[in-house]
């Protein structure tokens, strides 16, 4: 069996509580290095977690030659610069979403990667789970006829005044943080817009508390989503087709996994295993880095959804429809 991946977190954030228990439960990847601004911070965080190497800095820990990949948590706002950082450093990286909503800049870093023959993935854990395979498996494959629609939602009361979802600083807002899974989604099974229409509802903190969009397809297929840092937990995926409607209760963070179908008065309930969906990406990054295969999210997905992405933001400000465009 070949070595693990030697991965390196770029902050102590915490969604590091996720990364670190998948990595755990893996042969696969293995947690070498953390790094923080701060010395103390770092060393602490290494001795409550038993990372082996705490660095001072995320330079630090780039130029540390014991790791062969990084994941980069930070906020919104720092995802481009370090992941540029990362791969002109040497390092294969997992950047959570979203990579950049500028497709410009997420076409530059896939080259980037390209030409240093490196891994780059945007982090997107809910693709890996199997729930997501067999929602895709199951609109593709007829079960609700011709699709015509597809409704998302994300959202959650966000707590404390220093989230950094509320900083426009750090590009927060409820579009890039939740809204990115909705679009993700709906992209999945539909294909990529044609054109797109958002709508926002700005807070007291100056980013988007609420975002609503509207999404036309190729073959008169719908979206719809909605997000919201400041409205009840609600997280929902459905496709609606010609002969039933499929309906998914927990699409994104997978704990309560199950698949329904609707055709009239009658309901289907699909199973499905429950699965660390961090586990599955940070596996798959390591298969990519060794060659095995293809990740399972690469260049083309990363900039069709920075495009979708893009547009609907634009289209928030002018209140109008847009069509995504193409990087230059």
């Amino acid at each position: 069996m070949p070595s693990a991946l030697r991965l390196g977190l770029l902050s102590t954030a915490r969604i590091n509580r996720r990364i670190l228990p998948a990595a755990q439960a893996s042969e696969l990847v293995e947690v070498v290095a953390v790094a923080s601004r701060d010395s103390a911070r770092a060393a602490g965080y290494g001795k409550e977690h038993g990372i082996a190497r705490a660095h001072e800095g995320y330079d630090a820990l780039l130029a540390d030659p014991e790791v062969d990949a990084v994941y980069i948590p930070l906020p919104n706002s720092l995802h481009v610069e370090w992941t540029r950082r990362a791969l002109e450093a040497g390092k294969h990286v997992l950047c959570e979403k979203p990579l950049t909503d500028e497709p410009d800049d997420c076409e530059a870093l896939f080259d980037l990667a390209e030409r240093e023959g490196l891994v780059l993935v945007e982090g997107f854990m809910y693709r890996h789970n199997p729930q997501t395979r067999r929602v895709e498996e199951l609109a593709r494959g007829g079960a609700i006829g011709r699709l015509q629609l597809v409704r998302t939602s994300f959202g959650f009361p966000v707590e404390g005044a220093e989230n950094i979802r509320l900083d426009p600083a750090l590009d927060g807002g409820s579009l890039l943080d939740l809204g990115t899974y909705c679009v993700s989604g709906a992209r999945l099974l539909a294909g990529e817009p044609e054109s797109v229409f958002g709508r926002r509802v700005t807070g007291p903190t100056g980013v988007d508390d609420l975002f609503t969009g509207s999404l036309v397809f190729p073959e008169g297929v719908h979206g719809l989503f909605d997000c919201g840092l400041r409205v009840p937990f609600r997280a929902t995926l459905e496709a609606v087709g010609t002969e039933g409607a499929l309906f998914v209760d927990d699409p994104w963070l997978c704990r309560r996994p199950g698949i329904e179908i609707r055709r009239g008065d009658d309901v289907e309930r699909i199973p499905v295993e429950p699965a660390d969906s961090f586990r599955l990406e940070l596996e798959d990054l390591a298969r990519a880095v060794a060659g095995e295969t293809e990740p399972l999210l690469g260049r083309d997905d990363a900039i069709a959804q920075a495009r979708v992405l893009s547009a609907l933001r634009r289209s928030a400000v002018q209140n109008i429809p847009l069509r995504p465009i193409a990087a230059r």
